[in-house]
């Protein structure tokens, strides 16, 4: 039977990068993604590939940024003096820190730049701007 929004199934996956570098998948931890199709549970891209699929059936296939993460967005990077971040460890490039907004809610964002005066950070995805190709297996439906 065709996967139609409202089921709920269980897939195997992989994800990649157009360099071919693995950024996700199913066997990293162990067990299937499982999730509601149509419940926004996942990226818009993933969940219109996997409707109509019936069980068993595998499927490769590749998302654009914009369906996915969306794209870069440069004014989601900022820089501010150093002396803001209190951190007890080392800053470093590439380094994830929790941000918390004004509604008390944390998000992660990546130290992009540090001098000896400032600190860059920048608030998209990591995988903003990337498209993205999946192999999944539907195991249940």
């Amino acid at each position: 039977m065709a996967i139609k929004d409202g089921d709920t199934i269980k897939i195997g996956y992989t994800g990649t990068l157009d360099d071919g570098t693995v950024f996700d998948s199913s066997e990293d931890y162990g067990e299937p993604l499982e999730f509601t199709v149509g419940a926004q549970q996942v990226i818009r891209g993933f969940e219109d590939a996997v409707r109509d699929m019936e069980v068993g059936e595998e499927k490769t296939f590749r998302i654009e940024a914009s369906e996915a993460y969306g794209e870069h967005d440069p004014n989601l990077t900022q820089s501010f003096p150093r002396s803001a971040l209190q951190c007890d460890t080392e800053i470093e490039i590439g380094m994830i820190i929790m941000l918390g907004n004004a509604d008390g809610q944390e998000m992660p964002a990546m130290i992009t730049e540090v001098t000896d005066e400032t600190i860059t950070i920048d608030v998209n995805h990591p995988l903003a701007g990337q498209a993205l190709t999946f192999s999944i297996k539907v195991i249940e439906a």
